[in-house]
């Protein structure tokens, strides 16, 4: 099997993790609308009850995170064996749930499964994955995630779905230890010949004396050695230099722009939106399940073109983009009102400002978790990345919250929100926001240490003692000299 066949079936795995997030955000609606739900939990305060059995969820997501960043210790196969077990116990729990009180405390365990696993699969699969294919490797998670969402289109759902959840869950907690731990925790943890064995499995066959590997792991032992002495052992390290400083920002600002997209208010409101315009339960459902469709061919498209367009055109260009779809999709409910008769105008909302607007949101959705996943080095990846899912939580909390009140008090003036947002987004990843595509782990010290601030116009080149593929090629230059002097 080709290394990159072979790496991208362990993405494809560990994806799963993202898959199960997927699946609950999309099953959950179905599932507190259901007459079995309804009769056996929401016979009263039933508006109460069921918006907290959605929040609870992202809520537990927020401290599963935050505690991700604690996990290193086990490794990050562990940790997703800890976060699979946290979601089968809370997926359990629901099922089985004869109370509201049972009910919630499983919808808060499986959201804190939930937290590690978006936070340490991404890491995973970036610890993994050679430079060339690592954003193909993230694709998987959207992809994953998008899938998992396709349940939103069940108008029968009951609460044993809940319980469907549970198989992925189960086979992801089984087979984790079949696929190989991250060589660089490897490295990290004292075990270099270990990792030294992975590299290989991962890039060559198996083939320790692999010029690539021994390049790779020679500039992973190095720098691990240099991190050991200026790690960061608590949270408030993180800022202690403005490389880390840098990078925090940006990670942050890739999972806080991506929920101001105005994805999570459509992604949660459509029906109620639609319902506004007139739109019957049944062609909501129809119309959602399009929407589906077109995230999952937008996912398609955009997984061959990270690698290849690059982060930042993707990233500018969605928010843009995004932007537009929400100008003409509020421009059509300003002039046509809910209120409205004009059929052709609310046919044309929805295209806009739900298919248009989702295809877009792939290009730069994917980036808000490629992007924080593959820019920190070891010492920082488990804290860093934990933080930006924290920031992702907290603001699609928040959206929820506040969309549907939004909504009621100035209808689609709301939308202005995420029009503004999305070009302040584009702005500030074009002044922001360095390339990393191809950027071996390694160098991003180098990037966020060397290369400008203000990015537009720079030509940062990564130095030669990080930069693998030249190592690489030094060393197939000197073996081919030894065998001609040999001869």
């Amino acid at each position: 099997m080709k290394p990159k066949v072979y790496q991208f079936l362990v993405a494809l795995f560990a994806s799963f993790g993202s898959f199960l997030y997927g699946y609950d955000l999309g099953v959950i609606a179905s599932v507190v609308a259901s007459d079995s739900f309804i009769d056996q939990f929401l016979t009263k305060d039933a508006t109460t009850r069921s918006g907290t059995t959605v929040a609870l969820f992202t809520a537990g997501g927020f401290f599963g995170a935050f505690a991700a960043g604690f996990c290193d210790p086990l490794g990050r196969r562990g940790t997703v064996a800890l976060g699979s077990g946290m979601f089968i116990v809370g997926g359990i729990l629901q099922t089985a749930a004869e109370a509201i009180a049972m009910l919630y405390i499983g919808r808060l365990l499986a959201g804190f499964g939930i937290g590690i696993l978006v936070e340490i699969v991404p890491q995973f699969q970036a610890e993994i994955s050679h430079a060339s294919i690592r954003g193909i490797q993230h694709g998987l998670d959207m992809a994953a995630s998008h899938i998992g969402r396709r349940p939103e289109t069940q108008h029968n759902g009951e609460s044993r779905n809940l319980a469907l959840q549970l198989v992925p869950a189960i086979g992801l907690l089984a087979c984790i230890y079949l696929f190989p731990e991250s060589p660089r925790w490897l490295i990290d943890h004292d075990r270099p010949e270990e990792g030294l064995r992975t590299l290989a499995k991962l890039h060559a066959n198996g083939d320790v004396h692999d010029a690539y590997v021994q390049a790779e792991h020679e500039v992973i032992l190095a720098q691990i050695a240099d991190e050991h002495e200026n790690a960061a052992k608590t949270y408030g390290e993180l800022f202690k230099n403005r490389s880390n400083t840098r990078r925090i920002v940006i990670a942050c600002a890739c999972q806080a722009s991506s929920q101001m997209t105005g994805v999570s208010a459509i992604q949660y409101f459509s029906p109620a939106i639609f319902a506004q315009i007139g739109i019957s339960t049944k062609q909501s459902l129809l119309y959602q399940g399009i929407n589906s469709v077109i995230g999952e061919l937008a996912q398609f498209i955009f997984f061959f073109l990270i690698d290849r367009v690059g982060r930042r055109a993707l990233q500018i260009g969605g928010n843009l983009a995004c932007g537009a779809a929400f100008i003409i999709g509020a421009a059509l409910l300003a002039v046509y009102p809910p209120s409205s008769e004009n059929t052709s105008a609310h046919w044309a909302f929805i295209v806009a400002s739900t298919w248009v607007f989702n295809f877009c949101f792939c290009a730069s959705g994917t980036m808000s978790w490629i992007i924080p996943a593959e820019i920190f080095n070891t010492a920082t990846r488990v804290k860093g990345i934990s933080i930006a899912t924290m920031v992702s939580f907290a603001f699609n909390t928040m959206i929820g919250q506040v969309t549907p009140v939004a909504l009621a008090a100035i209808g689609w003036r709301y939308y202005i929100l995420f029009i503004v947002c999305d070009v302040c987004n584009a702005l500030f990843f074009y002044l922001f926001l360095p390339e990393t595509k191809g950027v071996p782990l390694e160098a991003m010290n180098d990037l966020f240490t060397n290369s400008p601030l203000i990015v537009p116009g720079s030509s940062w080149q990564p130095s030669l003692e990080v930069d693998v593929d030249r190592i690489a090629e030094l060393k197939e230059v000197d073996v081919k000299v030894e065998q001609v002097e040999g001869c």
